[in-house]
């Protein structure tokens, strides 16, 4: 894989979304104890109990973990399982709310991944993308690119229009701009690097799969600008998967 792949992928390892309620908020324990982990999933030790009648003051979710603070001062992370067997502070049953439709039209930003073919080569191409709106979207994405003749990069960043944002498969459309980069694996024939500028436009569709996951499917056509005596266009079809927070 490329560098700049490298580094996108990086940088969404370490934007692991993180959901809270924007306050604490309090609840009673009515199980004989919970269990208190040093971190967000079951593979973080148990290190205290908290137990029936304690109060639990909510912080923070991560996936299906929450961050909670007990009457000692105590702050440790709890499952979604586990929480949804306290109490409301008037007696009432807690409702652990799961990512919703709601949540799919007003998420705010994406990351995911792609595998496809860009002319005859493979293509794996990883991406973030930040709504401005329900309907328009600015994406970076870094693709690897891997050929029988050639291998390489490119950067892009991409306006997304979508239309239906309310729809449990929605279109969207694509145009934007980055930068190809080109290693020919030529060894009868002298054969340069070459990095040139590209344009494309595109479309596709993303799926709702529930909870915060995706499916994308999407074709997209280039045009690289070339310091020859003519430009080189490009077709791209992918999909892929990804999350939003």
């Amino acid at each position: 894989m490329q560098y700049p792949a490298v580094i996108v992928l990086a940088c969404l390892c370490l934007a692991a979304p993180t959901y809270g309620k924007g306050r604490p908020y309090e609840v009673v324990i009515a199980e004989p104890y919970i269990e208190l982990h040093t971190g967000p999933g079951r593979g973080y030790p148990i290190f205290n109990l908290a137990e029936r009648g304690e109060k639990l003051e909510v912080h923070t979710r991560r996936t299906d973990w929450f961050k909670v603070r007990t009457e000692r001062g105590i702050e440790g992370w709890v499952s979604a399982g586990q929480l949804s067997q306290t109490l409301e502070p008037d007696g009432t049953p807690t409702a652990i709310r799961d990512p919703s439709r709601e949540d799919f039209i007003k998420r705010r930003r994406e990351a995911g991944f792609q595998l496809g073919d860009l002319d005859g080569a493979n293509i794996l191409t990883l991406y973030g993308a930040y709504l401005f709106t329900d309907n328009l979207s600015l994406e970076i994405s870094a693709s690897d690119i891997t050929g029988d003749f050639s291998s390489g990069w490119m950067l892009s960043a991409s306006l997304v229009h979508q239309p239906f944002p309310g729809w449990y498969v929605s279109p969207f459309f694509t145009l934007g701009t980055g930068v190809l980069r080109i290693e020919p694996k030529a060894t009868l024939v002298q054969a340069e690097d070459r990095t040139d500028q590209e344009a494309h436009v595109g479309f596709g569709f993303r799926a709702h799969l529930g909870r915060r996951f995706l499916l994308r499917a999407e074709y997209k056509s280039y045009v690289v600008f070339t310091k020859r005596d003519s430009n080189e266009e490009l077709d791209e079809w992918k999909a892929g998967f990804a999350f939003f927070f």
